[in-house]
C-alpha cells in the first residue's frame, strides 16, 4: 500500500534565496505528523508546495500515489486531494458558518451540498450555529469551522499551519483535542506546523523538526522530550 504523502527531494528559493533544500518525508494514512523548528526554517513553505499554493523548483509530491508536482506533472490546488487550514482561519466575514462551510462545494447538486455541510457541522460540534456569522463565534468555534471547511471536500491529507495560535491556553487545550478526535474519526492524515511543544506532544504520531530549510530529525514525539528539554527550539 502506498504512502498517503511522498516528498522527495524537495527544493524550493524565492526571490533568488533558498528556502528549502532537499526536504523528504513520508506520511501514512491517517497519520499525524507535526512540523517543529525556528521561524523562517522552511515549515510553512513546505505546506504550501504540498496544497499547491507553490511550485517547486526541484522535487516530487505525491498523494495516494498520485503525482501531484515534478517529473512533468502539476495538479492545481483546486484539483488536489487536499485540505489547508491557514494561520489566521481565513474565515468569509460576509458568509454565515453554514456559507463558509459550503464554499468549496459550489459545484455540487444543492441537496448533496446541504447534506455534507450538516454532516460536518455535526462533526465539529456546531450543529445549530449554521446561520451565524464568524463575529458571532468564540476564537474555538470559528477554529472548528475553518476544518470543517476543509473536511467538507473529503480531503485525503489536511494541513494545518498553526492553527491554534490565536486561542487561549483554556481553549487551545480542548480544540486541539477536538480536532485530532476530527481526523481520527475521518479517518484523515495531516501534517500540522506549530510552534507549540505541547501542541506537538498531544497531536502527533510523529514529529518532524526543521532548520534552515532542511529536515534534520524525525521520529517518535517521545523520543523528542529529553532531546528538547536539553536543547529547546527556538520560536
Amino acid at each position: 500500500m502506498p504512502a498517503l504523502l511522498t516528498v522527495h527531494d524537495l527544493h524550493f528559493a524565492h526571490d533568488g534565496r533558498a528556502i528549502l533544500h532537499g526536504v523528504g518525508l513520508e506520511l501514512a494514512a491517517g497519520e499525524v505528523l507535526v512540523v517543529v523548528g525556528p521561524s523562517g526554517c522552511g515549515k510553512t513553505t513546505l505546506l504550501r508546495l504540498i496544497a499547491g499554493l507553490e511550485r517547486p523548483a526541484v522535487g516530487r509530491i505525491t498523494v495516494q500515489g498520485r503525482p501531484l508536482s515534478g517529473g512533468g506533472a502539476w495538479v492545481p490546488p483546486e484539483e488536489r486531494p487536499v485540505g489547508f487550514v491557514f494561520q489566521g482561519l481565513a474565515l468569509f466575514p460576509h458568509l454565515t458558518v453554514r456559507g463558509n462551510v459550503g464554499f468549496g462545494l459550489a459545484d455540487r447538486p444543492r441537496a448533496e451540498r446541504e447534506r455534507r455541510v450538516q454532516e460536518e457541522l455535526a462533526a465539529v460540534g456546531l450543529a445549530d450555529l449554521g446561520d451565524r456569522y464568524p463575529h458571532q463565534l468564540s476564537g474555538g468555534q470559528q477554529q472548528r469551522v475553518a476544518i470543517a471547511r476543509s473536511l467538507v471536500r473529503r480531503p485525503a491529507l489536511m494541513l494545518m499551519d498553526e492553527p491554534f495560535s490565536d486561542l487561549d491556553p483554556g481553549t487551545r487545550a480542548a480544540v486541539r483535542q477536538e480536532v485530532l478526535r476530527i481526523l481520527r474519526d475521518h479517518g484523515t492524515g495531516a501534517v500540522v506546523v506549530t510552534h507549540d511543544r505541547e501542541d506537538a506532544f498531544h497531536l502527533a504520531d510523529r514529529i518532524a523538526e526543521m532548520d534552515q530549510g532542511r529536515l534534520v530529525r524525525i521520529g517518535a514525539a517521545a523520543d523528542f522530550r529529553a532531546a528538547w528539554s536539553a536543547h529547546p527550539f527556538a520560536p
